[in-house]
């Protein structure tokens, strides 16, 4: 059905008055002039046929009809504030993002104060997970991942940047090498996770080494895995942005520098993406920025 109502500007008028008690305020609220709320007022009296406002022109009273229609609107204004101010939240207020745990610890959870700082009104909600599921879960906004190079149609792809790989260990352990060989390190104990089991096979395939077996110990977390680095408990692969602190600190040395593993970080959004999401997204591309700026890629 097909709604009769008079034109938007002259109720908005009209309700500014009301509630203001007078033209002169509900012109400094509007941003317009005395004369145009008192044109809109009287063009409003007019189409509905019933006077809103009687008295003298400079104690104007509301009559009868106008504190019913001034009880109406305001409920319906309140309404169309609380709308728009949901629909601005849903857009820019709330992301709800997915990232592997190992990023979010070692990388991105550290920075997230810089990005709440300039952007208050976006609340981050975090959510980890230990795999790569290229696809956008339910309920998510964007996704963080690395993998590549086909990534789901239906997702809009952000790059970030390349995953550099490299073996990280100890400075007391690395000092206990007689030489620093890639063949040197399968005297160690070699650290590695679950996802990437085959990550010291695929660096010592690079350089056409094939050691004797060593010894190695498995760990569910990248995290886990590092720590265990970081105690001297062996040698692991290690991925630039997430052990960079750690190695410019000298906690962890990285004696053969790092290779690009052929792996992306990204950021996944749905399309359309929202505000919020595209928001996020420039700014993490900034903060890779400042990182590779502030944390050259060493060398071996």
């Amino acid at each position: 059905m097909r709604r009769r109502l008079p034109p938007l500007g002259s109720l908005r008028a009209f309700e500014a008055a009301a509630r203001l008690g007078g033209m002169t305020r509900a012109a400094d609220e509007l941003l317009v002039t005395h004369g145009a709320v008192s044109r809109q007022v009287r063009a409003l009296e007019a189409e509905l046929g019933v006077a809103l406002f009687g008295g003298p022109k400079g104690r104007l009273r509301l009559t009868p009809e106008g504190e019913r229609l001034q009880t109406v609107l305001g409920r319906a204004f309140d309404l169309m504030a609380e709308g728009v101010a949901d629909v601005t939240a849903r857009a820019e207020g709330d992301l709800t993002l997915s990232c592997l745990s190992s990023f979010a610890m070692r990388w991105l959870i550290p920075r997230l104060p810089r990005f709440q700082a300039t952007h208050p009104q976006v609340a981050v909600r975090l959510v980890t997970t230990d795999f790569s599921d290229m696809a956008l879960p339910d309920g998510a906004d964007m996704a963080i991942r690395v993998g590549g190079p086909d990534w789901p149609p239906a997702v809009d792809v952000r790059p970030l940047f390349a995953e550099q790989a490299g073996p990280v260990l100890a400075p007391a352990l690395a000092a206990g090498l007689k030489h620093c060989r890639p063949v040197d390190l399968a005297r160690l104990t070699l650290l590695h996770t679950a996802a990437r089991a085959d990550a010291w096979d695929r660096w010592f395939a690079a350089r056409a080494v094939a050691p004797a077996r060593a010894t190695s110990r498995q760990f569910d977390h990248f995290y886990f895995m590092q720590e265990a680095a970081l105690a001297g408990q062996g040698a692991a692969v290690g991925y630039w942005h997430l052990v960079a602190d750690d190695v410019l600190a000298g906690r962890l040395v990285a004696p053969f520098g790092f290779d690009t593993s052929g792996r992306r970080y990204v950021a996944l959004m749905a399309r359309p993406a929202r505000p919020a999401a595209r928001l996020f997204a420039d700014w993490l591309i900034d903060e890779v920025a400042i990182f590779e700026q502030e944390r050259p890629l060493p060398v071996g």
